[in-house]
């Protein structure tokens, strides 16, 4: 795991060991000196961290000193410098208490909670507060907290203070140093597996917890992260087979409620899960998140005034939730007001707000103003949106291009020629593939409107397979694709008959399905050795629509690709050149369907894809913006209404803007989407499609 853990810390400086000093001074409650000392340091030249470390203590220092407005104001400038300086709101909370002004101490004390749910005091705080302000049930909630932090081992109590804190490396050293000496403890496996979560490494994260749970199966903690893994792998009947078991065991608990509502919504029943949102919606304390869910739920239903209605009680009750505004702007059809975008801008310029909620604000904030066309500034906030983003994820283009090649290396026609045979054979799944914004929400749309085509969702499986595939540990060599030419011969029948079998919960009765995850272009060549009967269709659009769009979007998870214009055209590159080779490959296996194809003629392409996949014309699907289903991506609204055109030349408001895309994408590559001269739509006589 520690592969991808920060850096180890460096020698401790000069500036350190003076602040050290001022912290001896406070617990010798020499309040003066120790301000004195911290005062003239800050004078100087320090790290970012050696000032906030100095502006705490001196905080700290001030409050103990009965300068508690003086403490304030140094808390003020701490967050403006580090607004995730989860301590600073503790101390903030300590400062109004001593103000006696209980209910702003609580959202203080609130906020730090948010930022390190790991600050025991703030949970004691919170504790008292509530039961004082008689909120009983928030109080039992914080006083639980207050009962598991108390209880840890000192060791595991330091691991959970650093992880919330950020400090990766530090808290997996002491984790694992506490394992080597307390081998199979829980909560030690437990932390780690989060740590694991916070480091994007899955795989060792699920293994851990599934240990856990089969060691002390009666460990609710370990149990509920359990579950929360398997959601976001997308392992959606096994997530709610867990929930099942937290709430059988304990059913009037709103978390295992709210647990059950997210397997519920992840298996496709999103009514059962809506009513279970709404009835542990005044249990949970964070109130708005459980808006925003419900909203996501009402969204799928197609109940779009509803969904907006909660997305706005979502931000009434946390004015600087950004995931509230983001949700409205993603539904891609809602108008902000002149008194919303004012409360967005003003919301991201405070320097205290959390990096996510920035984050969700400027890509709200980039929506709401290009509506307006007020271009340059929407840009502005996309830029600065992807780039908090980016930093965050710290995409590699060179890892992604090196699997492409392996892909290629490996998937050849020998490799066809000789295991192309062994798959499982059933024809039902369709496959639509491509990369995110290009149209395929609007393909599954069509196809789901057949009487025998069951819509299903983006599925996880192919993923997780070729996931297994590669070898548990991110530490190790990948395997995949290379073991493709070693894995025994029945293993191909096997994969795909337990993707059919697995894949059966979100099915209908129709003797089709759709499975419609956009990064299943990467497994082209593992989907035609398990299942030799599939069919697949590549949704595709014009190289500068299609990036800048996904540039635009803030994905929920995966697509790290897409948070700057350089990387997004490189990996547009890169999935041309795959896909250029699955044509090379495994000629008609592949349908590419061009997205302005189906804007400038709707029937031709409907029949196209229906002839592919064996179907027998239906007007339906012509009509597919009044099929009633549910859909779960981004484009939900949108294909819910008749086919627009509108949106096929968005990308050119911001052409000044896309030299860095264009670089990327490069000239050969545009050459084969040529726009119009005069109209700027790609040109009719562009290179013919493949297939």
């Amino acid at each position: 795991m520690s592969e991808t853990a920060a850096t180890p810390p460096a020698a401790t400086s000069s500036a350190q060991q003076q602040i050290e000093e001022a912290r001896r001074l406070v617990q010798a409650a020499q309040f003066d000196a120790a301000s004195a000392l911290l005062i003239q340091l800050l004078t100087g030249d320090l790290t970012a961290g050696e000032s906030a470390d100095a502006l705490y203590t001196l905080a700290v220092a001030r409050r103990y000193g009965n300068d508690v407005d003086g403490a304030l104001r140094t808390l003020d400038e701490l967050v403006e410098r580090e607004s995730d300086h989860s301590r600073a709101y503790q101390e903030r909370g300590h400062a109004y208490l001593a103000l006696n002004r209980p209910e702003d101490a609580a959202a203080a004390f609130a906020k730090a909670l948010e930022l390190n749910p790991g600050l025991l005091a703030s949970w004691k705080s919170l504790a008292n507060l509530h039961k004082l302000l008689g909120n009983t049930e928030q109080a039992a909630f914080a006083a639980a907290q207050v009962s598991y932090l108390a209880g840890l081992p000192r060791e595991l109590a330091a691991v959970t203070d650093l992880m919330h804190d950020g400090k990766l490396y530090k808290a997996e050293k002491l984790c694992r140093h506490f394992l080597q000496q307390n081998p199979h403890h829980i909560e030690a496996m437990r932390l780690l597996a989060e740590i694991g979560v916070r480091l994007r490494v899955y795989d060792d994260a699920e293994f851990l917890l599934e240990s856990c749970v089969e060691l002390a199966p009666d460990n609710q903690r370990a149990r509920s992260d359990y579950l929360a893994i398997l959601n976001r792998k997308g392992k959606f009947e096994q997530a709610y087979e867990q929930a099942k078991q937290l709430y059988a065991g304990d059913p009037d608990n709103p978390i295992h409620k709210l647990s059950m509502a997210n397997a519920l919504t992840g298996l496709g029943r999103t009514e059962e899960g809506l009513a279970m949102y709404r009835d542990c919606l005044d249990r949970i304390p964070n109130r708005a998140g459980v808006q925003v869910m419900i909203g996501h739920a009402l969204k799928t239903l197609g109940s779009f005034d509803e969904a907006v209605d909660a997305y706005r009680e979502a931000y009434r009750l946390k004015p600087d939730y950004g995931d509230a505004f983001w949700s409205l702007a993603n539904t891609k059809t809602y108008e902000f007001t002149d008194e919303e975008i004012a409360q967005i801008e003003r919301e991201e310029n405070d320097a205290s707000i959390s990096e996510d909620d920035r984050i969700h604000l400027c890509f709200a904030a980039g929506k709401a103003l290009e509506d307006r066309h007020d271009f340059d500034r929407a840009f502005e906030f996309y830029a600065r949106g992807n780039e908090l983003k980016r930093r965050q994820l710290g995409y590699d283009p060179d890892k992604t291009d090196a699997m492409i090649e392996a892909q290629i290396d490996v998937c050849t026609p020998e490799l066809f020629e000789q295991r192309g045979q062994l798959g499982f054979d059933c024809p039902d799944p369709i496959f639509i593939v491509g990369l995110p914004r290009a149209g395929s929400t609007l393909l599954e749309q069509i196809l789901a409107s057949h009487s025998l085509v069951d819509g299903t969702m983006e599925l996880h499986n192919i993923l997780g397979l070729a996931q297994r595939l590669r070898g548990r540990s991110a530490e190790r060599e990948s395997k995949y694709p290379q073991i493709l030419r070693d894995l025994e011969d029945s293993y191909f029948e096997r994969f795909g008959r337990q993707f059919i079998d697995d894949t059966r919960v979100y099915r209908g009765g129709a003797p089709f399905f759709i499975d419609k995850m956009p990064n299943n272009f990467l497994h082209i060549g593992l989907i035609r050795l398990i299942l030799p009967r599939a069919k697949i269709i590549d949704a595709r659009r014009q190289p500068m629509a299609c990036c800048f769009s996904g540039f635009k979007q803030l994905f929920g998870e995966g697509q790290d690709f897409t948070y700057g214009l350089d990387a997004i055209g490189r990996y547009y590159r890169a999935y041309m050149r795959l896909m250029d080779h699955w044509d090379d490959v495994l000629p008609g296996f592949v349908l590419r369907v061009q997205h302005e194809d189906v804007v400038e003629d709707l029937e031709s392409q409907v029949r196209r894809m229906l002839d592919f996949c064996g179907l027998p014309f239906e007007q339906s699907c012509l009509e597919f913006h009044k099929t009633k289903r549910t859909v779960r991506t981004p484009s939900a609204e949108q294909v819910r209404q008749p086919i627009y055109a509108s949106g096929l030349d968005q990308w050119q408001n911001f052409d000044s803007h896309l030299d860095p895309l264009r670089a990327a994408l490069g000239e050969d590559l545009l050459a084969r989407y040529p726009l119009d001269a005069d109209t700027g739509a790609v040109s009719a006589d562009r290179a013919p499609s493949a297939s």
